[in-house]
């Protein structure tokens, strides 16, 4: 056989293919044919077409980001904003320069949040930010193609990122952190070239949608270039932040309240995450013992202490997961148990007389290993330019204890203004509110009439809270200076649930007023309905929540909002539940309030309200009547 001509870098498919079959067979017909090495190529650089003006040339700083919203939110790393203030300059594609602000940081996880000031069009209005798909990381696999793209060594002098592309070589990678910062937990590994000022930068698969933030790389003894050994931060890890990150915080990643070692089971021959070490924590109160045997973490399966510490990394301070756990008794073998348990903090920061963080100690500069920063020899950080003060500084408040406390005030009179137009105006109604209807004791498991009453808000004349429970009257006078500690706390076993109804009326009659400091916005954590009985798995049940947080009289309250549609098919803020916590070392009252329904006056109110206490339901009310004077 002749050889045959190429074409483009190609054989002639057609001649070679008829050549092998014989020519009477393929007489008279046309073969169509592509090249699927050809088919790929275009199919990626369409994608890469697609992708890129997205991609953010950090000026300030000197790394990498990615605009994730049409409205200009981006994400980067930690240690590319670092120490740079609250108004950045980044570049996009289009060869423009953005002022930008700095929404929210998380420094443990290398990430943090900005939005880009957007341009105006001839009408005066704000013109979409092209932006990146959010993916699934995931779905990533050991494998995988994935492309980088960014600023390495700050050569996009025009913006337009350079693109990398390589294999993803390991997935749920755990990388320990570096004097308390910069822990990558759950990571993927890629071999996609990653180099100083690549930082920041998006890990995209190869349909163009955004599985990571690239960060770290494993250059040390390497010198500062790419070692084929880089990591990128997940999406899904980022989007359980992204709440907290939009609400101004420095957020803090969560810790168990316990250690754990993997020891080796020789009956049934396979590692297993044991307990070792257990100090004063929502996990100790939810039963958690030592020696006691972790096997799974908010739904993952865990089996060796690297397993364990990835998926708890991916978790913010605060968030309660369901912790299935395994323990022996002795003499009948072992028995399984899931608590639902709410995570500590892994920073340890100094609180206020009030409860609030103080500044955090200033972080460490990053090591020179990291991409980002400092800059390569040769280059240097943008000079202050003289001029006019950046824009950008109207959006941005500095307060100790978070990234931006103008974003958090938005939030949180956003979130109150929501309420308000939920329920109506409460805060005229500051007469004598009563609710009455059937109650259901859980302790008691037993059905009796209920009532509660809180006494008219007048100068002058004390606050009373009262309830009447199954033919038993309970009172309380939360100002009242010489209140027993037990008085708080009634009815027994409540947790304080009068104390907790003051709250609760407070907040809904006066909001952000009803605490001498005011409330701030905590982000959002999940949310579970209060059932009878805990069911089998926790965690599908979880709803999203915005948290809005106050002190009052050495009482912390924490009310979580959801939003939910009503039958007008209108979306709707509800409050959900308000926890009152009497003392940090012990449980809350928690008040679980649904079926809002009308009461006269433009006013609606709760129709159904469950009062629980250490993971049990202490009461639940089903309204009948609502009188609000």
């Amino acid at each position: 056989m002749s050889k045959q001509p190429f074409e483009n870098g190609s054989v002639n498919r057609r001649t070679a293919l008829g050549a092998l079959l014989g020519a009477p067979l393929l007489a008279g017909v046309s073969v169509a044919w592509q090249d699927p090495v050809s088919l790929e190529e275009a199919k990626r650089i369409a994608v890469v077409k697609k992708v890129s003006p997205s991609v953010v040339a950090v000026v300030t700083g000197g790394g990498s980001g990615v605009v994730i919203s049409p409205d200009g939110y981006a994400l980067t790393n930690f240690h590319v904003v670092q120490g740079q203030g609250g108004a950045l300059r980044c570049g996009l594609p289009d060869g423009i320069l953005y002022d930008a602000v700095l929404v929210g940081l998380d420094k443990i996880g290398d990430v943090a949040l900005i939005k880009l000031l957007p341009r105006k069009d001839k009408d005066g209005k704000d013109i979409a930010f092209p932006h990146a798909e959010i993916g699934d990381s995931d779905t990533v696999k050991v494998g995988d193609w994935s492309f980088a793209m960014g600023n390495p060594f700050l050569l996009a002098a025009d913006f337009t990122p350079t693109v990398t592309f390589g294999l993803v070589s390991g997935t749920h990678r755990y990388q320990y952190p570096e004097r308390g910062m910069f822990e990558y937990t759950d990571c993927i590994q890629v071999d996609t070239s990653i180099n100083p000022g690549n930082s920041g930068g998006p890990l995209f698969d190869m349909n163009g949608k955004l599985v990571g933030i690239n960060g770290r790389g494993s250059f040390d003894k390497r010198g500062r270039v790419n070692s084929g050994v880089g990591y990128a931060i997940t999406l899904n890890q980022i989007q359980n932040f992204m709440g907290s990150l939009k609400s101004g915080l420095l957020v803090d990643h969560a810790s168990l309240g316990a250690t754990v070692s993997t020891s080796n089971d020789e009956e049934l021959e396979r590692p297993q995450v044991v307990i070792s070490n257990l100090i004063s924590s929502d996990a100790e109160r939810r039963g958690l013992e030592l020696g006691d045997e972790i096997t799974r973490l908010a739904g993952r399966r865990v089996s060796t202490v690297n397993q364990f510490k990835n998926v708890l990394g991916i978790y913010p301070k605060g968030w309660r997961v369901p912790v299935n756990y395994r323990r022996r008794i002795e003499g009948a073998g072992t028995q399984t148990r899931q608590a639902l348990v709410r995570l500590m903090g892994y920073e340890k920061r100094e609180l206020d007389e009030d409860g609030r963080p103080v500044a955090p100690g200033k972080p460490p500069a990053p090591k020179p290993g990291r991409p980002g920063q400092p800059m390569p020899p040769g280059k240097k950080p943008e000079e202050k330019e003289e001029g006019p003060p950046s824009p950008a500084l109207k959006l941005y408040e500095e307060k100790p204890g978070y990234a931006n406390w103008l974003v958090n005030k938005q939030r949180r009179d956003a979130a109150l203004a929501g309420l308000k137009a939920a329920l109506g105006d409460l805060g005229a109604a500051a007469g004598v509110w009563t609710v009455k209807g059937k109650g259901f004791l859980g302790e008691k498991k037993l059905e009796a009439p209920v009532s509660l009453a809180w006494s008219e808000l007048a100068q002058g004349k004390p606050e009373v809270v009262s309830a009447r429970v199954d033919g038993v009257d309970f009172s309380l006078e939360p100002l009242k200076p010489d209140l027993t500690a037990q008085a708080l706390r009634d009815p027994a076993g409540s947790g304080g649930m009068l104390a907790a109804l003051h709250l609760l009326r407070l907040f809904l009659a006066k909001g952000d007023k009803a605490f001498p400091q005011g409330m701030v916005h905590g982000g959002e954590t999940p949310l579970y309905p209060p059932l009878d009985q805990d069911p089998e798995d926790w965690w599908p049940l979880r709803k999203n929540a915005e948290v809005l947080e106050g002190t009052l009289g050495g009482s912390r309250a924490l009310a979580f909002l959801v939003e939910e549609k009503g039958a007008d098919g209108k979306a709707a803020v509800r409050l959900a539940c308000l926890e009152v916590w009497l003392s940090p070392d012990e449980d809350p009252c928690e008040l679980h309030l649904d079926r809002v329904k009308p009461v006269g006056g433009g006013r609606s109110m709760p129709h159904l309200i469950t009062v629980r206490h250490k993971g049990s339901n202490f009461l639940r009310l089903e309204a009948e009547t609502w009188e609000l004077r």
